[in-house]
């Protein structure tokens, strides 16, 4: 069902400093910026082998970024799992008993069709399953 580690989402409070941090600092590839209205973020992708570093800022106060930088602050937020087939691993999933957030996909960003594991069907991470009908 899992294809590869995706990207790992970092929630940061400062996305232009963040970005200067990972591009400046640490060296890496700034790959674009991009706000995703659905979800009330900006995102800034930083390559990494395979997978990449997804930096979130939020972009309403309510959003569920907000909420998690209010609760915990800055740090890793997500990990998400590159799938084939979003709808199908949500149908997989759903039958082995696995609680989600979405149960069906939704945007995310570069287009990506995306949802949702609850926390509670895991040891307390947030796992976001992610389907690129082309690779970045």
């Amino acid at each position: 069902m899992f294809k590869k580690i995706d990207h790992l989402g970092i929630a940061v409070e400062d996305l232009q400093a963040a970005v200067r941090l990972f591009q400046d600092v640490l060296g890496l590839e700034f790959a674009g910026e991009e706000t995703v209205a659905e979800q009330r973020v900006k995102t800034a992708f930083f390559p990494v082998g395979e997978s990449s570093l997804e930096l979130l800022e939020p972009t309403d106060p309510e959003s569920p970024i907000a909420k998690f930088l209010a609760k915990r602050g800055p740090g890793i937020h997500h990990i998400a799992l590159g799938v084939e087939d979003v709808a199908q691993a949500i149908e997989e999933l759903k039958a082995k008993g696995v609680r989600l957030i979405d149960e069906t996909p939704r945007l995310g960003a570069h287009g990506a069709k995306i949802a949702f594991v609850h926390p509670k069907s895991t040891p307390g991470l947030l796992i976001e399953l992610c389907q690129r009908d082309q690779e970045d």
